[in-house]
């Protein structure tokens, strides 16, 4: 079973203009099509609702850290157990001893490669690019296990030219070792310099996740944050990490980027970690947060799951819409069109890698055999 990454492109508020925008036959002609043919079936909605736009991409809400093999292999039994709901993240950053860089980047291979795998949702963080060893890191890991690896996060930021330079290096190792796919890139955001070129590094080709990184980004404050801004309430509520918070989610949404939520330092008290995650998700747009502890894996995919509300009426609104080939229709008094689709559709695919269930009829007509936007 293959993680679905990049299925569904993010609400974008419109008209209910369906005109494409890329050449396709005469809007007439297909309706005569549509008119003369009584077997004519409605597309699939990444067919019907996304003609010609960057596809938004549907990633696990958790992502987990796991620096030693001991702990990745935990990290992938629990993966497993849990059904697949979280993606790892194997650090090369700080889970690298000083001196066993190689031997910490071929390991990363390995357990990539293994059969504990199951699901290809992991991927690595490297070193950063003032680093000697990031592109050792990405010569090992590339070439070794490219193939499978979800995604490569680069940490530490700082200007948008040395990030391009980077993921220039990461498509090339994956050219010169037969890798036609491109790896998504997920870039941190942690320092000045990244949060002042943080527009300019969302446009940037293959970044998939904007991750905040909220205790690097305090201590470059040299003290002008208080330390206890590293956690709830003032996390939130300090004026500068809000304002780097939200600008972080405003340039990922806006260029079609997954915003990350930072860590969480409480371990263990679940609905304090729940909390967190959730204010993360209803006051700043945040769909992802980091996990640094197993115990904090199951509050965090659950409070950035969709409601059951919203899964509920979606699921209505878009067998209705499907049955009237997707144009307009009215539910329980409420007009909808391709705008409100896009939304429910986009949270039904999030419920469906979350594995939280949908009717028989949607698994049937959308999931069965999945369509690429």
């Amino acid at each position: 079973m293959e993680r679905v990454a990049d299925g569904v492109i993010a609400l974008a508020a419109d008209s209910g203009d369906t005109t494409p925008a890329f050449p396709a036959p005469a809007a007439a002609h297909r309706e005569v099509e549509i008119r003369e043919s009584d077997t004519h079936m409605p597309r699939h909605p990444n067919e019907a609702l996304f003609e010609g736009e960057k596809p938004f991409p549907i990633v696990p809400t958790c992502e987990h850290f796991a620096g030693t093999e001991e702990r990745i292999a935990k990290a992938f039994e629990l993966q497993a157990k849990m059904g697949g709901v979280f993606d790892i993240t194997m650090d090369c950053e700080d889970g690298a001893p000083t001196g066993a860089e190689k031997a910490h980047a071929e390991m990363v291979v390995r357990m990539q490669n293994s059969e504990l795998n199951r699901f290809n949702m992991a991927g690595t963080r490297i070193h950063d690019y003032t680093n000697e060893h990031w592109r050792q890191d990405v010569d090992i890991i590339v070439p070794g296990a490219g193939a499978r690896l979800a995604y490569i996060t680069v940490p530490k930021t700082v200007k948008a030219v040395q990030l391009a330079e980077m993921i220039e290096y990461i498509r090339d190792a994956a050219g010169r070792a037969g890798i036609r796919r491109e790896i998504p890139i997920h870039a941190l955001i942690e320092t000045h310099g990244a949060l002042h070129e943080v527009w300019q590094i969302a446009a940037l080709p293959n970044v998939q996740v904007l991750d905040f990184g909220l205790m690097d980004f305090v201590s470059a404050h040299h003290g002008a944050i208080p330390s206890s801004a590293m956690r709830s309430p003032s996390q939130f509520d300090h004026a500068l990490l809000h304002r780097a918070k939200s600008e972080t989610v405003a340039a990922a949404l806006a260029n079609g980027v997954v915003p990350a939520h930072n860590v969480t330092l409480e371990l263990k008290d679940t609905e304090f970690i729940y909390g967190d995650a959730r204010r993360a998700r209803d006051e700043f747009g945040f769909l992802r947060q980091w996990s640094i502890y197993p115990a904090q894996i199951e509050p965090i995919t659950r409070a950035m799951a969709p409601a059951m509300l919203e899964i509920k009426e979606g699921q209505a609104i878009l067998l209705k819409a499907y049955a009237a080939d997707w144009g307009p229709i009215q539910h329980e008094g409420n007009l909808h069109d391709r705008a409100t689709y896009r939304y429910y559709w986009e949270q039904l695919q999030r419920a469906h890698l979350q594995n939280i269930p949908l009717e028989s009829e949607i698994l049937d007509l959308f999931f069965k055999d999945a369509v690429p936007a």
